[in-house]
């Protein structure tokens, strides 16, 4: 399976307000999908809900805020992308928005992110992608610099992944 578990935020302080059926809904969105062209079809049927019960369950869990991020992890290495990357980059602060905008339009793109410069590390704004090898990697952000103006930049390459998984809250 090319995917992982969905990621799932929850306000654990709303714990109370959330239903046993949301518990429910909660602990089987936590964990790897199917890979079906109906999904959530399948894992309803597992606690005995149609599946636009289910979907409405998400979305009304979502507009309580008690999620606030739903969403699928790519398992690169299965996926045929052996190399991955995070490129720092230095970007102007009045020029982050713009920037993420472009970079994050990029489809290899998965993550992009601004954070507070630390210290001597003055880089602030951070992509991650994905590619079939180092060259490729390096051939992507020269693309990426090339289109939003921004020449400072490091590529970071992951060397071994330790750990991947998502919270459980149920």
């Amino acid at each position: 399976m090319a995917f992982s578990d969905s990621l799932l935020y929850a306000k654990v302080n709303d714990i109370d307000m959330i239903t046993e059926i949301d518990k429910k809904v909660i602990s089987l969105i936590q964990k790897d999908l199917p890979v079906d062209r109906r999904p959530f079809a399948l894992i309803a049927d597992k606690i005995g809900i149609t599946e636009e019960k289910f979907i409405e369950r998400v979305n009304n869990l979502k507009k309580q805020g008690i999620i606030r991020r739903f969403g699928a992890t790519l398992r690169h290495q299965e996926a045929g992308f052996s190399s991955n990357a995070m490129i720092a980059w230095l970007v102007p602060e009045e020029r982050i928005d713009e920037a993420g905008r472009i970079l994050s339009g990029f489809r290899e793109v998965t993550h992009c992110y601004h954070r507070k410069p630390n210290g001597n590390w003055r880089y602030n704004l951070y992509s991650m992608i994905h590619g079939k090898n180092r060259e490729q990697c390096y051939d992507i952000a020269a693309r990426m610099a090339q289109s939003s103006g921004i020449d400072k930049y490091e590529l970071l390459f992951s060397e071994k992944e330790f750990r991947k998984t998502s919270m459980e809250y149920f």
